[in-house]
């Protein structure tokens, strides 16, 4: 008996716990752009990625462990949604609190991808997700059009280190 009424006060400690609360500031592509030029020595993996995109969904959970095996280290995850900017609130608050993601998280509110998808990398068609990985100081950069594995992004990681 002692235990059950431990456990029930374990419980309702938890369950008052502050609830997790993450930041979406919705950005437009000049913002966007700015960080991608930024002159640092940080390595930024930037994930392109949206709530309906079932590829996107399932390796969200890799950047987020690669956020924290590179806790300390001059490497920054940024995830850039592409929904709406009308499902901010609705949709992309709660999927992100849902997931308890932790990396930074914007939405990139532009109407028309084709003024700036080249400007991110050249080689993307568009398609979804997107990740890139760059270094400016050392002008190493790479990109990948598709759904990227833990063990996957690690190794493109590790070439930038």
């Amino acid at each position: 008996m002692r235990l059950l009424k431990f456990l029930v006060l374990i419980g309702s400690l938890c369950c008052s716990a502050p609830v997790f609360a993450q930041q979406v500031t919705v950005i437009r592509f000049p913002e966007l752009q700015k960080r991608l030029v930024r002159p640092t020595d940080t390595t930024y993996v930037v994930n392109f990625w949206a709530t309906w995109c079932g590829p996107c969904v399932k390796e969200l959970p890799n950047f987020e462990q690669l956020r924290v095996a590179n806790a300390g280290k001059k490497v920054k995850v940024l995830l850039v949604s592409l929904d709406y900017a009308s499902q901010v609130d609705k949709k992309v608050k709660p999927f992100v609190k849902q997931r308890r993601l932790k990396s930074e998280v914007v939405l990139l509110n532009e109407p028309d991808p084709n003024e700036w998808i080249d400007k991110v990398d050249a080689k993307w068609s568009g398609a979804l997700p997107f990740t890139l990985i760059y270094n400016n100081k050392t002008k190493q950069r790479a990109s990948f059009e598709r759904e990227l594995s833990a063990a996957e992004l690690t190794a493109a990681l590790k070439k930038f280190q």
